[in-house]
């Protein structure tokens, strides 16, 4: 047994100088090698769930975005904290949709994003977009009350189309290409894996769509109205039957008149559900429904009631697939 020990002896009394001449400083750095990446990240922002989710994807294994219209908040009605304007000032790219949906970030980037690549998500290549519709039953010249119209006309005025881009998983994978490009040119040191991680997001995409598409086809003829006209992307895609919106927007609450007319158009389609949002107005669903045969249901486009993280989009698009599915077929 000495014996077999004898060379084993000897070797660490070979390596323990070598070991004990490793200067001090150095150990940290030999300790925490495994996380400079994380370290070296860049500041990414971030303005709404479904996009910081799809950052977040990318980024996997580089870093974690920040998200700024986070919890139950809604863009339509957010409005800037002081830890979002320190975000923004430490950020070296940031993520929006663009200033048509997140109105409230347009000046504080101008303002303290000034040094950030800003990549405004509504202008990548390939993007289907969708004109607005006018009036709360999409009928061109719906005759629902002045102030609401003027309203709308306000948060239209940025461009002639609909926002909500991300409902479509399509739309979501054009963005992500644009996402990848943007990060790999801020940080080309993490280039592969933002790539790598693209290609893993493009594959899940694709195949969300198809289980959408499936969920969705027994109920795709049934009528029925929602808060406001948010769905238009979700609806193109699968040739579902939205009959109408309650508001034309969100930041306004709608007008007797308004609501009669939603109330008729129920009646008269035959909707089956009328669907609520989180963040807005539930009661106004109840008069709604008062006397037809139509449920409620829920449904969530910005996410307002789901986790920030880059799994929020599947579970996001998936609640909406199965809480038309659930409502529409048992109505």
């Amino acid at each position: 047994m000495k014996r077999a020990l004898g060379p084993v002896l000897k070797t660490l009394a070979l390596r323990i100088p070598a070991v004990l001449a490793i200067p001090a400083l150095a150990i940290p750095a030999l300790l925490f090698a495994g996380t400079m990446r994380a370290a070296d990240a860049p500041v990414v922002v971030t303005s709404i769930k479904p996009i910081h989710s799809l950052v977040s994807a990318i980024m996997q294994g580089v870093g974690e975005p920040e998200l700024i219209v986070d919890g139950a908040a809604s863009p339509h009605t957010y409005n800037m904290k002081p830890s979002n304007a320190r975000a923004l000032q430490q950020a070296k790219v940031v993520f929006w949709v663009g200033p048509g949906l997140e109105a409230f970030l347009e000046k504080p980037l101008e303002a303290l994003g000034a040094d950030a690549s800003v990549a405004e998500l509504d202008n990548a290549p390939g993007l289907v977009k969708l004109a607005f519709r006018e009036g709360g039953a999409f009928e061109p010249h719906d005759d629902g009350d002045a102030a609401e119209h003027a309203e709308a006309d306000h948060e239209h005025e940025h461009g002639a189309f609909d926002t909500h881009l991300w409902l479509d998983p399509m739309n979501a994978k054009a963005m992500a290409a644009m996402i990848t490009t943007t990060l790999v040119a801020a940080d080309p040191a993490n280039a592969l894996t933002y790539q790598a991680n693209a290609k893993t997001l493009d594959d899940k995409l694709d195949a969300l769509d198809k289980e959408i598409t499936a969920t969705v086809a027994p109920v795709k003829d049934k009528p029925f109205v929602v808060f406001h006209d948010a769905y238009q992307y979700f609806e193109h895609r699968y040739g579902i039957r939205v009959a109408g919106s309650i508001t034309v927007s969100p930041e306004t609450i709608p007008g007797a008149e308004r609501v009669s007319q939603i109330h008729r158009k129920v009646g008269e389609l035959g909707a089956t559900c009328v669907f609520a949002e989180p963040q807005f107005e539930p009661r106004l669903i109840d008069v709604v429904i008062e006397g037809t045969r139509a449920k409620s249901g829920v449904l969530d486009p910005e996410a307002a009631a789901l986790k920030a993280g880059p799994d929020l989009y599947f579970t996001l698009m998936r609640g909406i697939a199965d809480s038309m599915k659930n409502c529409l077929s048992s109505a």
